[in-house]
């Protein structure tokens, strides 16, 4: 059974940084992709970034330029880092994982961002 374990959120003022960090647990082999989601109060999940085990990486629009997603394959781990936060970024932050035709989720980390 796969699990994924998030750590690293927190609150942070406004241009501050944080570093999540998920790792997956379980059985992991071959091709995969894992990143992050993000949900806001009353907002549906989108896109942070993602990154497949060959490194091909996809952001969304709203953290492009200000966060940088990478990952240790040999720990089946990934980790955001995200700078200069806005009020805006303030969200539940999910980690995410495609693995076998299955998308496993984290049970997420708050990430608040005061102005």
């Amino acid at each position: 059974q796969v699990q994924l374990l998030e750590s690293g959120g927190g609150l942070v003022q406004a241009g501050g940084s944080l570093r999540l960090s998920c790792r997956a647990s379980g059985s992991i082999f071959g091709m995969n992709s894992m990143g992050w989601y993000r949900q806001g109060a009353g907002e549906q999940r989108e896109l942070v970034a993602t990154m497949s085990s060959v490194g091909i990486t996809i952001y969304g629009d709203s953290v492009k330029g200000r966060s940088t997603i990478s990952r240790d394959n040999a720990e089946n781990a990934v980790y955001l880092q995200m700078d200069d936060l806005k009020p805006e970024d303030t969200a539940v932050y999910y980690c995410r994982l495609y693995y076998s035709g299955n998308y496993y989720w984290g049970q997420g980390t708050q990430v608040s961002v005061s102005s």
